[in-house]
């Protein structure tokens, strides 16, 4: 009948993420490694590699945190910081609040706050714990479903990616190497050659030593812009 072709035809458009990302898409730049996909946007929530083959369809997708919302894919590699990728949504979210109510206007901008100085690297263990407490007061007093759904980013990266959060707050580093004030440039001197050449492009003069010995990048000067690691063309120099 009718209702089971509609049905059918429905099953055959609904897509789950694997098939989407690698078939339709053709896969991950660079062959990169994949880490996370946000789906629903902004307010949408991060699935991971065992979501890949649940269909999304509205009811699939709610049992993992998430919402099909536009219906947009945002696909993560294994080069993408979790953390940042929170901040970056809630900086959209806090600047949508219309402000009408305090948990939605005070709540999101202070998440993003929060946020903020844990990629800065001067984040807490504490800090991780009030941003789970603001997470749930916002998706339980907020007025709106903007509020509502605001912490759906940072809920499930802190679930599913914790360990990069410790790791911006404890070890103050940041395993993807994107949050520039946790990066560190080092010399590896089996490499190193001498040439140079990083020390004559570093803009802050933070490089040392002399032609044809093992250069040296002292950290209180690096200003983590890169000009050595891309210069270096021995690739002696990586990012920590």
């Amino acid at each position: 009948d009718l209702h089971t072709a509609y049905r059918r035809q429905r099953q055959m458009c609904i897509r789950d993420s694997r098939t989407i990302i690698y078939d339709i898409g053709g896969g991950l730049k660079g062959d990169a490694g994949f880490k996370g996909v946000q789906i629903g946007g902004p307010s949408g929530g991060c699935l991971v590699e065992k979501h890949l083959d649940i269909p999304l369809d509205f009811d699939s997708v709610k049992k993992y945190d998430a919402i099909i919302g536009s219906g947009g894919l945002v696909v993560m590699d294994e080069n993408t910081c979790m953390v940042e990728v929170a901040r970056f949504f809630m900086s959209f979210t806090q600047r949508e609040s219309c402000g009408k109510c305090g948990p939605c206007r005070i709540g999101t901008k202070r998440l993003y706050d929060l946020l903020c100085k844990i990629t800065e690297g001067n984040g807490t263990l504490e800090d991780l714990d009030t941003i789970e407490e603001l997470c749930y007061h916002l998706k339980n007093s907020s007025l709106c479903a903007l509020g509502q759904s605001a912490p759906n980013p940072v809920l499930s990266t802190m679930q599913h990616f914790r360990d990069e959060y410790i790791a911006h707050v404890v070890d103050k580093r940041c395993p993807a190497g994107v949050c520039k004030n946790l990066l560190r440039y080092v010399i590896d001197p089996e490499k190193c050659k001498g040439c140079t050449l990083c020390a004559r492009n570093c803009p802050a003069g933070a490089i040392s030593g002399a032609v044809k010995a093992v250069h040296v990048i002292d950290p209180n000067k690096c200003v983590k812009c890169g000009a050595c690691m891309e210069n270096c063309r021995f690739g002696a120099i990586s990012k920590c």
